[in-house]
């Protein structure tokens, strides 16, 4: 009897990197295992409001009495610490990050380890998947209900990591009337597709007078996903002392439509 051919130097390598993901990914799917719903807020364009939307989405969420947590994947600039007005940070403990709390949802973010929140993260790719991977393999987050990720702009590095390490059960997409966020919206949806996770529906941010209305409609219609409501440009979001959901009453009520449809998609999807 033959012994079995020793593997060569690049077939052995393969191998430990095979193994290495899959070591990551069982570690990343036993600190979310308590975690029911796990929803990341996406968009191919910056500046439409996507971290408004994530961090008013959790906080609407946990007033329903929700457990609910926000993660923060944008390495290289994070808003969801100065958009929560968050105090408290993550603890670090054995290994593991137990996030911090405000407004009754637990928060990690890399804004979190800025001691001059002014200053420029500075990361090539690599770097920040390697960052968000860290933090998907060693956060705690507990028992939560949803779990509500706010991923960067674009269609490269940092949601490619969150989409290929995550175990996301769908993805809000938000978008801006205008025709330039409605195409990057439409490029965003086909990457999700592409990735095999349910797209749960669109939202169109900044709807009045100045930029118009209708564009998360047509996507809908366009692409075939669910449409889960629209946020007027209301001044009411001058005020930054709190998330707006919690100082408006009206935008308290967009939000209301949002969630109840975002639910309803999650229980059919």
């Amino acid at each position: 009897m033959t012994n079995p051919r020793k593997p060569t130097p690049q077939e052995q390598a393969r191998l430990d990197s095979i193994r290495r993901q899959w070591q990551q990914k069982k570690k990343i799917e036993d600190h979310m295992g308590l975690i029911k719903t796990k929803i990341a807020v996406y968009s191919g364009k910056g500046g439409v409001g996507k971290t408004t939307v994530s961090v008013n989405l959790a906080v609407s969420l946990a007033t329903r009495g929700s457990k609910t947590g926000i993660f923060d994947a944008d390495v290289d600039c994070p808003n969801v610490v100065e958009a929560m007005q968050a105090t408290e940070g993550p603890r670090y403990t054995e290994e593991t990050f137990l996030p911090g709390e405000m407004w009754g949802v637990k928060i990690l973010s890399m804004g979190f380890f800025q001691e001059n929140p002014e200053d420029a993260i500075i990361f090539r790719g690599p770097m920040i998947h390697n960052s968000i991977t860290q933090f998907l393999e060693g956060t705690d987050w507990g028992e939560l209900d949803f779990l509500i990720t706010d991923l960067p702009p674009g269609t490269s590095d940092a949601a490619l990591s969150i989409m290929q390490n995550m175990p996301v059960d769908g993805f809000v997409v938000v978008t801006a009337p205008q025709s330039l966020a409605r195409l990057d919206a439409k490029r965003s949806i086909n990457m999700i597709r592409k990735m095999n996770i349910p797209v749960l529906g669109v939202v169109e941010n900044f709807t009045g007078d100045v930029f118009g209305e209708g564009g998360g409609k047509e996507i809908s219609n366009d692409m075939n996903v669910p449409y889960l409501g629209s946020l007027t440009m209301s001044p009411d979001y001058r005020d930054q002392s709190k998330p707006t959901v919690l100082t408006s009453q009206g935008v308290r009520q967009e939000y209301d439509v949002i969630v109840d449809n975002l639910i309803k998609n999650i229980g059919s999807s």
